[in-house]
């Protein structure tokens, strides 16, 4: 019976016409169209792909992404050393219902990429995880903190970003938010003070919440946090730490300068207060400002998740310590509240940045970004958004009119979703204003279309935007 698959296979040649589209589409296309009718039976060998190129005269590029575009709507499967096989189908996962096609632009997700040959090769690289010990992976715990491998990939992986990063200075955690309840727990207690954006990532408010800890809001200009504001309340409230997000901030885009930097890592030695650097979007900047902790090694402790930079799905972030002894306490906390970063997840994380995956992700990112942007910025009005081109949420600033709680609601009923001043706010009013997540639409054609339905309704006055009867 192999045989006779074999044969099969050898014999395939799919009919296609060269002016059809895509030759690559067209080649998936027909592999379907041939599995669905029963001509290629669940595990066919495929025609290796430099034959299957000679024999329809074109070139092996095309059919490497035909092969991989196969992959990855779940045709086929590469099998290491044997070749690509016809796979039994399983039933697909839905997608979300997109209703009238709008989005929810809550959610702030890196966007969705249309490159099906690095798709398949981040599958590919999952798939390699079972040579060698992969069944070890799937079955034994590892160490608090990451094991030497995952750190050395870690310390790649920021190496461009922070200089040379020694592995004993870098713990791997599950993910960012499991790094700061282990950071904050670790350097402040219940009843401490800690310093934050005025607006600052809910995600950290939750965590201080939950460790009864006081955050101070410190005043924000269109560059981010004002040092002499930071300078006040380390003289009043004499905080434990300070907690920023200096590049892409979440939610205002704004990005602190050098100079700026420099001048909060002076106040912050001096009142000797440390620093948690949220550094969740410093990989997408092409050339970016030197990290904090490149500037205060021996201050600041670095947060660097791969959340937003290459797959939300990974849940693996980077912690690096101002010194080596500092390592065996936090790994203690991350055992206490998570057990250890996910094995599984570290793994995928550590082969895609040493074979170059994560690195061409991020590129891919980075462009998919700045074509959202640049569709964002002919839609909304320029005077009342606030981005970065290599970022991919923007901060909507509400015309006088309007008020947040009333402009989120419209939008919801119009099955848009979108994140409120509330959510950010430290202390003070919280600005009219919402955060606009365009990564969350599957492909930029929807973002277009909800970006347009946002744009309407900031043109028209309350009253006339809904009807009451």
């Amino acid at each position: 019976m192999e045989s006779m698959v074999s044969d099969m296979a050898a014999d395939w040649s799919p009919s296609i016409s060269k002016a059809a589209g895509p030759l690559y589409l067209a080649i998936a296309d027909a592999l379907s169209v041939d599995i669905a009718a029963g001509r290629l039976p669940v595990g066919t060998r495929l025609p290796p792909q430099r034959t299957l190129a000679d024999r329809l005269g074109i070139d092996f590029t095309t059919v490497s992404r035909a092969y991989a575009e196969a992959r990855k709507r779940g045709l086929v499967e590469g099998r290491v050393g044997q070749g690509t096989y016809v796979r039994a189908r399983r039933p697909s996962r839905p997608e979300p219902s997109a209703g009238s096609g709008l989005i929810d632009m809550s959610m702030n997700l890196p966007p969705r990429f249309d490159d099906a040959v690095l798709a398949a090769r981040m599958w590919d690289d999952i798939a390699d995880l079972k040579t060698g010990d992969g069944l070890g992976l799937l079955m034994r715990y590892q160490e608090a903190g990451g094991s030497v491998l995952d750190k050395a990939a870690g310390a790649a992986w920021l190496a461009p970003r922070l200089g040379a990063v020694a592995p004993e200075r870098l713990l791997v955690c599950p993910g960012a938010q499991g790094a700061l309840l282990a950071l904050l727990g670790s350097l402040a207690g219940p009843g401490d003070t800690v310093c934050a954006d005025g607006l600052a990532y809910p995600g950290f408010l939750a965590v201080a919440d939950y460790l009864r800890i006081r955050v101070v809001g410190i005043e924000m200009d269109d560059e981010g946090l004002v040092p002499e504001a930071f300078e006040t309340a380390c003289r009043q409230a004499a905080p434990k730490v300070l907690y920023c997000n200096p590049t892409l901030h979440n939610p205002t885009t704004s990005t602190l300068s050098l100079g700026r930097r420099e001048r909060i890592v002076a106040i912050a030695r001096r009142h000797r207060v440390a620093i948690i650097e949220d550094d969740a979007y410093g990989a997408l900047p092409a050339d970016p400002v030197p990290p904090l902790a490149a500037l205060a090694p021996d201050l600041a402790y670095h947060v660097a998740g791969l959340a937003k930079s290459v797959s939300p799905a990974l849940r693996v972030a980077y912690l690096v310590l101002p010194e080596p002894g500092k390592t065996a306490p936090l790994a203690g906390a991350i055992r206490a509240t998570a057990g250890m970063a996910s094995p599984l997840t570290a793994a995928v994380a550590t082969q895609w940045i040493e074979d170059g995956t994560a690195l061409a992700v991020l590129d891919a990112i980075r462009k998919e970004s700045r074509q959202r942007q640049k569709i964002a910025s002919g839609i909304l009005p320029a005077e009342l958004v606030r981005a970065d081109p290599e970022g991919f949420h923007a901060w909507l600033a509400l015309p006088g009119r309007w008020n947040r709680g009333d402009f989120a609601s419209r939008l919801r009923s119009a099955g848009i979703g979108v994140v409120t001043s509330d959510a950010f706010s430290v202390s003070g009013p919280a600005p009219e204003a919402v955060r606009l997540g365009l990564g969350a639409a599957p492909d930029q054609q929807a973002l277009a279309a909800s970006l347009r339905a946002v744009a309407d309704l900031l043109a028209q006055p309350p009253g006339l935007s809904s009807m009451v009867v």
